[in-house]
């Protein structure tokens, strides 16, 4: 009986790990006219968040564009509008990435003289498991301009120009 037992843990260990994972991936492509938009986003599963880092090529020379998750994966309609509103399981108001704010909220990406953007936030509270404040299965989107962190609900940046859908990572 006891050899039994032994036999199943490591099944049973290899259903709980199925559970969460540990990495993600998006891939951003142009929405409507903005067919010259790419990049790529990683999520890494950290023990308080989720570490988030890629680039966006394509954009406007030095210019800022407001960066959330959105609550719906998908990237089907030409102006992003399917990938629904902000990821905000919670309920909190629209904010900074820093603040109490939607787990959707990103803040700003900036780009260099050559329009290619870099990604490096830390959203504390998000994570890559099967919970309510899972990023899984959720979209990125770039918006045509900065996100003023404080207006309701959305920071006033207008537009949204690229999509992704977040989609975990084998390993």
């Amino acid at each position: 009986m006891t050899s039994l037992f032994l036999l199943g843990l490591p099944w049973f260990a290899a259903c709980a790990h199925s559970q969460s994972a540990t990495q993600a991936r998006s891939t951003l492509a142009g929405l409507g006219d903005n067919t010259g938009l790419s990049g790529q986003v990683t999520f890494l599963s950290q023990s308080d968040g989720v570490q988030i880092e890629g680039h966006v090529a394509g954009l406007i020379p030095e210019s800022v564009h407001g960066f959330h998750v959105h609550e719906t994966g998908s990237c089907a309609s030409a102006d992003g509008m399917s990938a629904g509103g902000h990821f905000n399981p919670e309920g909190h108001a629209h904010g900074s990435i820093t603040g109490v704010s939607h787990i959707g909220d990103l803040g700003n990406i900036t780009a260099d003289q050559s329009g290619n953007a870099t990604i490096n936030v830390f959203k504390a509270g998000a994570t890559l498991g099967t919970d309510a404040n899972s990023l899984l299965g959720r979209a990125v989107i770039v918006h045509v301009t900065a996100d003023d962190l404080t207006s309701q609900p959305t920071g006033a940046a207008g537009a949204r120009i690229a999509c992704g859908v977040i989609e975990p990572v084998s390993q």
